[in-house]
């Protein structure tokens, strides 16, 4: 929703309803991730994407007549044998596309929401997009850390849903949960969409040299907030390091244990050190290795630097358990040698391990091309949904 969030505004101050298809569901080769939206003003002015043109003009079709007044649908779109190209995916994908009238009576938080994105303050949009009882599909909640409002039509659910959503909130994770009518676990009878807008991932990399610099580049392209640490401030300087979120001057272990401590870093952060110094890495590794799980922990250098290094941490107490979390030498076999080849091959090793890929060429491959991240136990299967 994030491309779409301007429009969207704009004619929700002005009192206008609009249309709004939101991928709610994906499974193969679909061509965009649940979340994606398209919106369609009542002038007829269409905004964002639901598959990349293959089902716009379906979707465009419903999302007029929910502002006409229809109820809330969900609908599926995937290839159809007898017609792949008139509303079907000629990827060979299927998606699930909930679309529903959007106004400020039926949306009255949506400012607040938008606000809180744009603070990147997380928030989370639980909206049911199927439920027994028809006058439900639709009811939202707005969830926070600290808060939810709204209702999803009953208090039992508000509150189970909530604490679910909350959870999927604090992971950044998107998905439809199935419960039953009032938010049982192990029920069916309601499905509920909860789209996360959680601040982006973090990137911290430690050490100011020139691949630190290509690597702050492709994180800043791949969605992270990026932090570049060096206790050098030689080399630490905005000269050198233009577009990065922030640019720190302290030692390594001291600035990492300091975001620990004011719970700075989660379970979507990635620490990647590029010093290849002891007096730097083994610091400030053996903090990240104590602190809370992150995403990632990586490590440059040869492989002479890796055994000299993995011999330090066991001397200053890291067990081997411990270790087995560091990626070192960092990145993916690719063949790189220059910092733009190496700041490639350590982002396709995030990719991988965000998405479970192998790495493999595609070509050598049989299956979907897509792989995707483990949600929480309790957020998925989809019960009686097609396998991805």
């Amino acid at each position: 929703m994030r491309d779409i969030l301007d429009t969207l505004l704009r004619e929700w101050r002005a009192g206008s309803t609009v249309g709004l298809g939101t991928v709610v569901r994906t499974f193969k080769s679909a061509p965009q991730d649940p979340g994606a939206a398209m919106l369609v003003t009542a002038a007829g002015e269409a905004a964002g994407s639901v598959s990349g043109g293959c089902v716009e003009g379906a979707v465009y079709a419903l999302a007029e007549d929910s502002i006409a007044g229809a109820p809330p649908t969900l609908e599926r779109y995937g290839i159809s044998d007898d017609d792949a190209f008139a509303v079907g995916l000629t990827c060979g994908g299927i998606l699930d596309v909930f679309v529903e009238a959007v106004s400020q009576e039926s949306f009255p938080d949506l400012d607040e929401v938008a606000a809180d994105i744009e603070a990147g303050r997380p928030v989370a949009v639980a909206t049911v997009i199927e439920h027994v009882d028809p006058a439900r599909v639709g009811r939202r909640l707005v969830v926070r850390p600290d808060r939810v409002t709204g209702s999803l039509g009953g208090e039992l659910a508000d509150e189970r849903v909530g604490d679910d959503a909350r959870g999927l909130l604090a992971g950044g994770l998107t998905t439809t949960l199935v419960r039953g009518p009032d938010g049982e676990r192990m029920g069916d009878g309601m499905r509920v969409f909860v789209n996360s807008f959680a601040p982006a991932p973090r990137m911290i990399v430690f050490g100011a040299i020139d691949f630190a610099s290509a690597l702050a580049t492709l994180g800043r392209f791949l969605g992270y907030r990026v932090t570049v640490c060096d206790a050098r401030e030689v080399f630490a300087t905005r000269a050198r390091f233009p577009d990065v979120d922030d640019l720190v001057v302290e030692w390594p272990d001291r600035y990492l244990s300091g975001q620990i401590e004011q719970g700075l870093i989660d379970e979507r952060t990635v620490l990647c050190v590029l010093t290849h110094d002891p007096k730097f890495d083994v610091p400030v590794l053996t903090a990240a290795l104590r602190g809370p799980r992150v995403a990632y922990i990586g490590a440059m250098g040869s492989r002479r630097t890796h055994h000299d290094r993995m011999r330090r941490l066991r001397e200053a107490g890291v067990t081997d358990d411990e270790l087995a979390r560091v990626h070192s030498p960092i990145g993916l076999d690719l063949g790189a040698r220059t910092p733009e080849e190496t700041a490639v091959s350590i982002g396709a090793q995030l990719i991988a391990l965000r998405w479970g890929g192998t790495g493999d060429d595609l070509s050598a491959r049989e299956g979907p091309i897509h792989g995707t991240a483990q949600p929480p136990p309790d957020a998925i299967p989809l019960v009686g949904e097609p396998d991805r």
